[in-house]
């Protein structure tokens, strides 16, 4: 017996997904050229106008927008409606100093907490479910879009955002947890202090878990299940398009469901901009159809993957895109938060370090590590350990105000850091995901 949040959309029939496709675009391609400048101005120079767009077949005339737009509209020139009009913003920590802002009215909150609902109902959520939700609250999109989604679902929903793991452990225990969202890392390290704390997995209600926000892989998916005794889900999303719930997987486990009554999904060759058939793996690339405050258009989201169609077990009908094989970007992702290796490059400029540094991330005890190496010059070298000390302090508290997270900080001695003759390698990432 397959459940669904929203039946009538998620099985509807191809061909009327795909003309309800072709008028929200059209609708949406006329809405942008006529509110935000910018996008006039890429289509114009493009030589295409909102008429020129039937339906889904003409979006590949369409200019492709990238974060160095969202960037350069920085902080409202994206914005598709009266601010007055809008209720909330989300963030992204991007590269140094602008932000990728997005706007919601009240209109694309509903949609994005349906799309959460969708997932939620697909791992087998129901108003009987206990929902945790341990993503961050704040201005990452996590906590509260599986809020929402966990909201509109019926089920009792626990806000806890991240951290404090006893508390965590605690309320799933006494309030009968059954779903839990979060990262899959962890997730993973809920699972090995369960294990710690001597509570066996059949102990715990948990049946589902809903992990995104970082690459992971199905060995960790294996891990995570056996430790908690529940399910584990894959969700994806990206702030630019409102936050995670643009796909999710079902019972099947093997490949997102994107909501296409949402999101047109497009897969690029990431060197030409090309469009790819179905089945070939390329950079996904996103156009939001019912966004109102902040609509994109062929958002190119960096992540590779490959779209597949074809009848999935559950009946729904909605494209299947394969987990992200990697990115065609530097940007890294750790316990969950976007780091760009420019980010920490301006802070140790700013603090007068050369920039020759290394990032090492690893994954130990399925958590993510963070250190960086940082040379010093040679009148910093001079000094004593325990000043020594104070500058690395120094760093990790200015990294950790750019980053939102804290690495840990080696200053270690002039020269020591191997110089390459190529491309400087500033990132080494040992995880194996």
């Amino acid at each position: 017996m397959h459940t669904y949040h929203q039946p009538q959309i998620e099985t509807m029939p191809p061909e009327e997904l795909r003309k309800l496709q072709d008028e929200r675009l059209k609708a949406q391609v006329k809405h942008v050229y006529e509110s935000v400048p910018h996008y006039r101005q890429l289509m114009d120079e493009k030589g295409v106008k909102p008429e020129d767009i039937r339906g889904v077949d003409d979006l590949w005339k369409l200019p492709f927008t990238s974060k160095a737009d969202l960037r350069e509209c920085y902080p409202d020139g994206m914005l598709a409606i009266p601010k007055s009009e809008c209720v909330r913003i989300h963030s992204t920590s991007g590269t140094t100093g602008k932000r990728v802002i997005a706007y919601y009215n009240q209109h694309d909150i509903d949609l994005w907490e349906d799309c959460c609902a969708r997932a939620i109902v697909a791992a087998g959520g129901s108003a009987e479910d206990v929902c945790q939700v341990c993503y961050g609250y704040g201005l990452f999109t996590g906590g509260f879009g599986l809020h929402g989604g966990s909201q509109k679902v019926g089920c009792l929903t626990l806000p806890m955002s991240s951290g404090n793991t006893a508390r965590q452990i605690q309320f799933m225990q006494d309030l009968g947890a059954t779903i839990l969202c979060c990262t899959p890392s962890y997730a993973a390290y809920i699972g090995e202090t369960v294990k710690e704390m001597g509570i066996k997995p059949e102990d715990l209600k948990l049946k589902a878990g809903i992990f995104g926000a970082e690459a992971w892989s199905d060995e960790m998916r294996a891990d995570i299940e056996k430790s908690l005794g529940l399910k584990a889900y894959n969700i994806y999303g990206l702030t630019e398009l409102s936050g995670p719930g643009v796909s999710f997987e079902c019972e099947q486990q093997d490949g997102m469901h994107i909501n296409e009554d949402h999101f047109i999904a497009e897969i690029i060759d990431p060197e030409t901009g090309a469009v790819l058939p179905d089945g070939t793996q390329g950079e996904l690339v996103f156009t939001a159809i019912t966004r109102q405050a902040f609509p994109v258009i062929r958002y190119r989201t960096r992540d590779i993957c490959v779209l597949h169609r074809g009848k999935c077990s559950c009946g729904r009908t909605f494209v299947k895109m394969g987990r992200p094989m990697g990115r065609t970007d530097d940007m890294l992702i750790i316990r969950g938060v976007n780091v760009f290796p420019s980010q920490i490059e301006a802070v140790l400029i700013q603090q007068g370090y050369s920039s020759n540094y290394q990032i090492v991330v690893d994954r130990v005890r399925n958590t993510d590590t963070f250190d960086v190496y940082v040379e010093m010059n040679p009148e910093q070298f001079s000094d004593a350990v325990r000043k020594i000390t104070l500058h690395e302090r120094a760093l990790v508290e200015a990294m950790r105000s750019m980053l939102g997270i804290s690495p840990s900080v080696h200053l270690v001695a002039p020269k020591s850091i191997a110089r390459s003759e190529g491309k400087a390698v500033r990132v080494v990432d040992k995880r194996k995901i």
